[in-house]
């Protein structure tokens, strides 16, 4: 079966998602809580959790599971990574489709908005991308390198970025 441009997309955003947390899992509790003087507002460690409980409310928004359970704070790493992964895995599920069910449109929020499933998708997405930017920019005020999330090395990994051939 061929994946649909949406799920491609999906699979890259949670593939940078856990990505960047695994590169946080070395950071000591000082270096997560760090409040940098600059645009970024937050330490990493608040940036992880909103943008893992944010994705899991964007999949119930989406598939209209039960509301995501409350969460006491803070969150382990481990906790943020099986939030992430679950939460990611069910958006790529969400987005191959299915039963006209599965993904009704309109969507009826509960504040009384209404909303196109693909308004929450194209959500998921640049949320994320924006705050794994701002987490970036953090480890590079710490002195650490940030890894690389874009679509290049993605593609790489996933070999559908092919150097040519060498003469």
């Amino acid at each position: 079966m061929t994946k649909s441009i949406v799920e491609r997309l999906l699979e890259h955003n949670n593939w940078a998602n856990l990505r960047l947390l695994e590169a946080c899992g070395s950071l000591s509790d000082e270096q997560l809580d760090f409040q940098p003087q600059s645009a970024v507002h937050g330490t990493i460690r608040a940036m992880l959790r909103h943008l893992a409980t944010s994705q899991e409310d964007y999949l119930w928004m989406l598939t209209r599971f039960d509301h995501p359970p409350e969460r006491g704070d803070p969150l382990s790493l481990a906790e943020l990574r099986d939030v992430l992964t679950q939460s990611g895995g069910a958006l790529v599920v969400a987005a191959q489709g299915g039963p006209a069910d599965r993904l009704p449109a309109p969507i009826h929020l509960t504040d009384g908005y209404t909303v196109e499933p693909w308004v929450i998708l194209t959500q998921v997405i640049n949320h994320a991308t924006e705050h794994r930017e701002q987490i970036k920019s953090i480890l590079s005020a710490l002195g650490k390198e940030p890894p690389r999330l874009d679509g290049w090395v993605y593609g790489r990994q996933q070999e559908a970025l092919i150097p040519p051939a060498q003469p």
